[in-house]
């Protein structure tokens, strides 16, 4: 309702988008407004920026909260604060003001490269934390993150790793590697297994008979 002193409504539009802050440092929103307002009955000169610049600068304090990932939350939050500045001041009163958030294609780019880099960390954390126990995660990380087959010669070096990480502790490491170096000799893998047979039982025989005991580790 619009009373006879009341001047009519004005419809104000930003022409080009406006950087607002998020929270996630050096990836701004890009806003857009629509506002709806009515001027006072004392004139004053550029009133439609005026009221761009209030309504701007009223919404970087809500966009600073969000981080650039939560555009849509954001925009919901936003509105939702736009939604009850309709205070006067003495040359204009808001009636409704709507934002749309965006984010441009490079700030984008760098938010997914930024996403890939904090799982690619957390990622190292995990391995970093469970290789002793588990080893075999070694050549399981390198099988997903490596599309189509991999080469026989680097599976062989992943399962050789994993190996070792996982027998460091055990009394057959030495012979383990002892096999390792004597194996290269050998291009039949039937003879590989064989000479590792025979460099078990010399250990076992050298020991009466039995596999040498357990050591544990210092």
């Amino acid at each position: 309702m619009k009373w006879p002193w009341q001047r009519a409504v004005r419809v104000t539009a930003c022409p080009l988008p406006r950087l607002l802050a998020s929270a996630t440092p050096g990836i701004p929103f890009e806003a857009t407004y629509t506002l709806r307002w009515r001027p006072a009955w004392r004139r004053r000169p550029n009133l439609d920026d005026l009221v761009r610049a209030d309504i701007h600068q009223r919404a970087a304090e809500t966009a600073a909260l969000w981080d650039a990932a939560e555009l849509h939350a954001a925009q919901d939050a936003l509105n939702a604060a736009l939604g009850v500045l309709h205070d006067s001041n003495r040359c204009y009163r808001v009636v409704a003001a709507q934002a749309m958030l965006r984010l441009s294609p490079e700030s984008q780019e760098r938010l997914a490269q930024r996403a890939a880099d904090t799982e690619r960390v957390r990622r190292l954390q995990f391995l970093k934390t469970h290789i002793y126990d588990h080893p075999g995660l070694v050549l399981l990380d390198r099988l997903e993150r490596l599309p189509g087959h991999l080469p026989d010669e680097e599976a062989a070096a992943l399962q050789r790793l994993a190996r070792t990480i996982n027998a460091c502790d055990q009394w057959w490491y030495p012979l383990l590697e002892q096999w390792e170096q004597l194996g290269n000799g050998f291009n039949d893998a039937d003879k590989q297994q064989r000479a590792m047979l025979a460099l078990l039982n010399a250990v076992t025989s050298l020991n009466g008979g039995t596999p040498p005991a357990q050591t544990n580790p210092s």
